[in-house]
């Protein structure tokens, strides 16, 4: 029995949705997501809300219902509101800068490191040492931080490179003498 599944998603005012040939599709003043519905799950819309159940009591309709519950959630908040991850450097000389349609990184290599912005992803530099990742598509803005932090992942004696905003980093202590 799914426990996420159970509750209906809430569709706020300004957000439309609909359900057609097995595809969810909401729509908002951010843009429009659509969800593939699997076989196994219905959907219906009523009251402002979506409400989802399996269609019978197998396993895979069981696995998929809170799985299908929780992308009309995600799809949903994308289009009202959307995500955002932000991203710390730490380091000397460690920068960053939006130039064009590129993210251009300093990150101690003997090059700048040169992010080409996937479109639908929106990346902002409030100040040289943070970048802010938004978008509507949660899986896409999360992929996008993981790929910019790739590049020089934080490391455990000095702290030095790029990582989540919220994410701590387990320092270690260094030789002693």
């Amino acid at each position: 029995m799914s426990r996420v599944g159970k509750y209906p998603v809430d569709v706020p005012a300004g957000v439309t949705v609909s359900i057609a040939d097995g595809v969810f599709k909401a729509k908002g003043k951010l843009g429009e997501l659509s969800v593939p519905l699997s076989s196994h799950i219905e959907a219906e819309i009523a009251e402002g809300k979506v409400a989802v159940r399996p269609v019978n009591d197998a396993a895979q309709a069981r696995m998929m219902w809170g799985t299908t519950r929780a992308l009309i959630a995600t799809a949903v908040k994308g289009v009202s509101e959307g995500f955002s991850k932000a991203l710390e450097i730490n380091g000397t000389g460690y920068r960053a800068a939006v130039q064009g349609s590129n993210l251009v990184m300093n990150l101690g290599f003997s090059h700048d490191v040169v992010y080409p912005i996937p479109q639908g992803i929106k990346i902002s530099t409030p100040r040289p040492t943070a970048i802010l990742v938004e978008g509507i598509d949660k899986q896409r803005v999360g992929q996008v931080a993981l790929d910019i932090r790739s590049y020089r992942k934080p490391e455990p004696y000095k702290g030095k490179g790029v990582r989540y905003e919220t994410e701590t980093i387990r320092r270690k202590e260094g030789k002693k003498k």
